[in-house]
């Protein structure tokens, strides 16, 4: 009988996992660190009993459209074993990107320790503040350590960094550096805090380094077998049909619109559960005020959108170019309007957050020198234009008028902060609230926090500047590369299909008496000279041209994603975002393209 330590996954006590029984501890920690109300065994079941459904229903589909038996049973495995192992391993793969998203909070809330502490060297109490003023995975598993030893002489800051210490050790170190500090001589503790905050950047800093050196490899071998060598593969098509190979519409659909995809969600999903350390952003969700239900009004626009993009491209490109613009443009706009309130703020929380720093000295500044809180945050307000200043002038005002506190005029019934669900915000409140307790001695603890987000951004954009790097090329490849060659490649596809070979003298003849006398292959065409249209449906550009242009915006939707996941973490807001842009620019790329080349040829 094996122990297993509940507190390092989440869990409220300690489990036993008996020899012989099914699931893995990983899967049962993941279980519990999501809170998921299901045992590792119900998922091992679900997941047979899905692979088996899967597998039957694949293997099926697959004999019918390739009309070989043994084809379907290989495809029917293969997908069967697939969907088995996704159910088994996916709430392994969701707590790992659960934890990377929880690990992004750290340097801040080691931030907000260190600075309760500098007020008070009291670790109970830094640990309850911290906990309090922050949200997410981190903050919960950091107060729930706080609830537990509220009846013995500890903090639970230890037990909480060995619980997080696996995934992220400078936490760990961190920790131990802060409960060094509490015990440390006066004159010792400032050194003390200090390390505490530079070993989580500094761990930050590694890991974010080491990740974009390690995943070069893995982006690029992504970028030659997802994009490269299939749309290279597309111009073999034509070709290899013209020459007497079958390929028949069911084998190209299975692979560019089933394979290839799944491929690539699957090679993505494992990067972005890589991913160390992202800087979780703002969750912004439909009870916000400022967030009105947008659902009618993108799909008004969408299908509104589609439709005329679906009838110009019939019109000036080619019938079976319509689908594919109405998709495209129409799915791109409905996202645009559905999440442009999200986006809206989103940019006013970074506005916000761009100059806090600046708020946090100008107060520092003013209660060192003996003003109260209250008037230094409305002194703020006035002093700073952008979006930070009007914040504060507003919770100024808010708190002259009401006569309430720091925190009931930034997060009361209506405060100007309600608005801006920003974790740095909200802890820098918290200590604003705080300050206003304590006095001038606080004055310093303010400024040293604005030093604190001034470096917590310029980590943010150093790391997102090193993944653009990597991410950069995924972007353009998503709305500009991918859609330009399969453009060229669908009109190099017409070209073939339209070649008179036989006004090309005797050589020509021969290749016509082999291919049909119509760039079909002999074999396609009756005695009478007919041709079966089963077999000719392989080089029919129409129906290629579908299928890479479903494939183009395939692409397009799922490398935006990829590369905004990598750069920012993956913001739901920001993600939606940019695939609304890709997708109508890909549609427009690939369609262009295949006009401009058309006219080449």
């Amino acid at each position: 009988m094996t122990a297993t330590d509940g507190s390092a996954d989440g869990s409220t006590g300690t489990r036993v996992e008996r020899d012989g029984e099914p699931g893995s501890s990983e899967l049962r920690r993941s279980l519990s660190f999501l809170g998921w109300d299901r045992s590792a065994e119900s998922v091992i079941e679900v997941g047979n009993r899905t692979g088996v459904v899967v597998g039957l229903g694949v293997a099926l589909v697959a004999a019918v459209v390739v009309v070989a038996p043994a084809a379907g049973g290989i495809a029917g495995l293969v997908a069967g074993l697939g969907a088995t192992h996704v159910v088994h391993r996916g709430p392994v793969w969701l707590g790992s990107l659960r934890r990377t998203r929880a690990l992004g909070a750290a340097p801040g809330l080691v931030g907000r320790l260190v600075l309760r502490m500098r007020l008070d060297p009291s670790t109970e109490r830094a640990v309850r503040f911290a906990a309090r003023t922050g949200n997410g995975p981190l903050a919960d598993a950091l107060a729930r350590h706080e609830r537990r030893s509220a009846a013995v002489p500890t903090s639970g800051l230890r037990a909480f960094a060995r619980e997080w210490q696996p995934w992220f050790p400078a936490v760990d170190r961190a920790a131990a550096l802060v409960r060094t500090a509490a015990s440390a001589p006066a004159e010792r503790r400032g050194r003390c805090l200090d390390r505490a905050l530079d070993a989580t950047i500094a761990g930050t800093t590694d890991r974010l380094a080491a990740f974009v050196g390690e995943v070069r490899g893995p982006v690029s071998a992504l970028y030659a077998f997802g994009v490269l060598l299939p749309l290279a593969m597309i111009a073999l098509l034509p070709a290899a049909a013209a020459s007497g190979v079958p390929i028949g519409p069911g084998i190209v659909t299975g692979l560019y619109l089933v394979a290839l995809p799944t491929g690539l969600l699957v090679a993505s999903g494992w990067l972005l559960s890589r991913r160390p350390v992202a800087f979780a952003p703002p969750e912004i969700g439909s009870d916000h005020r400022d967030v009105p239900d947008r659902g009618p009004h993108a799909a008004a626009a969408g299908i509104g959108s589609g439709f005329v993009a679906a009838a110009l491209a019939a019109w000036g490109v080619a019938r079976w170019a319509a689908p594919v613009a109405g998709i495209g443009v129409g799915v791109g706009i409905a996202l645009l309007v559905a999440v442009r309130p999200r986006r809206a703020v989103l940019a006013n929380v970074r506005a916000v957050e761009r100059s806090l720093p600046d708020a946090m000295t100008v107060i520092g500044g003013d209660v060192a020198e003996g003003v109260a809180v209250e008037v230094a945050i409305a002194n703020a307000g006035e002093r700073i234009d952008d979006a930070t200043g009007e914040l504060f002038e507003r919770a100024g005002r808010r708190s002259d008028a009401l006569r309430v506190g720091v925190r009931e005029a930034f997060l009361g019934r209506g405060g100007p902060a309600v608005t801006v669900p920003s974790p740095r915000v909200n802890g820098a409140i918290a200590l604003l609230a705080v300050a206003a307790r304590e006095g001038r001695p606080a004055g310093d603890v303010l400024l040293e926090l604005a030093d604190q987000l001034e470096e917590l951004r310029a980590l943010e954009g150093d790391a997102r500047r090193q993944l653009a790097t990597v991410t950069g090329t995924l972007t353009n490849t998503a709305a500009v590369f991918a859609p330009l060659v399969g453009g060229a490649t669908i009109a190099l596809a017409t070209g073939i299909d339209t070649v008179d070979i036989t006004a090309v003298g005797t050589g020509a003849a021969a290749g016509a008496d082999a291919l049909g006398g119509s760039g079909v292959p002999a074999s396609a065409t009756d005695p009478r000279g007919g041709s079966d249209p089963g077999a000719t449906a392989a080089l029919a550009v129409p129906v290629l041209g579908r299928i890479v242009g479903a494939y183009v915006l395939i692409l397009a939707g799922l490398l935006t994603a990829l590369a905004t996941g990598l750069e920012r973490g993956f913001d739901r807001t920001l993600v939606a975002y940019r695939i609304g842009i890709a997708l109508p620019t890909a549609t427009a790329t690939y369609l262009v393209s295949f006009l401009g080349a058309g006219l080449l040829l």
